[in-house]
């Protein structure tokens, strides 16, 4: 009887996955590069409307069933001022700026904790019959459903941070060529976004949205101080500060940010080779545990073994 039942759910997994990969091949990838390539416009007459990026986000989301109920069911948990705000800049941290990232964000964490308590409850006819283990049992799957987006966020966005503080060499050395080259700062940050477009994505998004601001009519020095704060990366927080300081007294912009990318290719030598020193400490438990044990019994167990065959017997006979 439970041959049939693994086997339906088994074919029922490949079915789901297959529908999906073609989902998301033949129409969500080709509409990604459809989205990047314009948006609608207004026509007379006519129910098209103008959208910019934060628009096609909210039409794409109000159009998606998940996203819809993901962002209903957030939208009843009571947060305060404060939670709201540090959540929404923990989600441009990791990369989502839509206006429902964090009803979203509360509506997967509801959803995970009521699948954790599902799990715990089917879970419970292979416990031991113990009510205080039971309760214990589903109050640790509650909390780990609850807490467990919120690590995937964090650990999200430490990636991200660790992606755009490798990347920030290479924008510099392009910053340097272009500020050298006679372009003003502006335009040499418009031309960076550009060209890390592929190489580096995350980067390049950052400073479109820094070129973006000022064309909005910020000041340079908000922009860029923006930008540090949607990254939260302290390499960017030095970075701006010198670009900023150099804005302000009117220093040379092309030798201050060539010296600061020596520093920060200096430092990351340093970094590399401290790991590399920190790695023979780090190997002493895991040979003396796993390593060493192996070669003993391969070393020594032959004569262990003809110890135990011959030399306890002979002194058995001898006492």
């Amino acid at each position: 009887m439970q041959s049939p039942i693994i086997f339906s759910a088994t074919a029922f997994l490949m079915l789901m996955v297959l529908i999906s990969w073609l989902g998301y091949r033949f129409f969500y990838k080709p509409g990604k590069f459809l989205k990047q390539l314009g948006t609608p416009v207004i026509v007379d007459g006519r129910n098209e409307v103008v959208t910019d990026g934060a628009g096609t986000g909210e039409l794409e989301g109000a159009g998606s069933t998940i996203v819809t109920f993901l962002q209903h069911l957030g939208s009843k948990v009571p947060s305060s001022g404060q939670d709201a705000a540090n959540l929404k800049e923990q989600l441009l941290r990791a990369g989502y700026r839509s206006e429902q990232a964090a009803p979203v964000f509360y509506g997967i964490r509801i959803l995970s904790t009521l699948m954790m308590l599902a799990l715990t409850f089917a879970m419970q006819s292979k416990m031991p019959p113990n009510p205080s283990l039971a309760v214990l049992l589903i109050v640790f799957g509650c909390a780990l459903g609850w807490v467990a987006p919120r690590m995937l966020l964090e650990r999200r966005i430490k990636g991200r941070q660790e992606t755009i503080r490798l990347s920030l060499p290479d924008a510099l050395d392009l910053l340097v060529v272009s500020v050298e080259a006679g372009l003003g700062l502006d335009q040499a940050i418009q031309h960076v976004a550009r060209e890390l477009t592929i190489s580096h994505p995350q980067l390049s998004e950052e400073l479109s949205l820094v070129t973006l601001e000022m064309r909005a009519g910020k000041r340079r020095s908000e922009a860029l101080r923006n930008f540090s704060d949607r990254t939260g990366e302290p390499e960017v927080r030095k970075l701006v500060a010198i670009m900023v300081q150099n804005d302000r007294f009117g220093t040379s912009m092309g030798e201050s940010l060539r010296t600061h990318s020596d520093f920060m290719r200096t430092r990351r030598r340093q970094e590399a080779e401290e790991r590399a020193g920190k790695v023979g400490v780090k190997l002493v438990f895991p040979i003396f545990f796993f390593i060493l044990p192996s070669m003993l019994i391969v070393a020594a167990g032959p004569g262990i073994l003809q110890i135990f065959k011959y030399l306890f017997p002979m002194m058995k006979k001898m006492g």
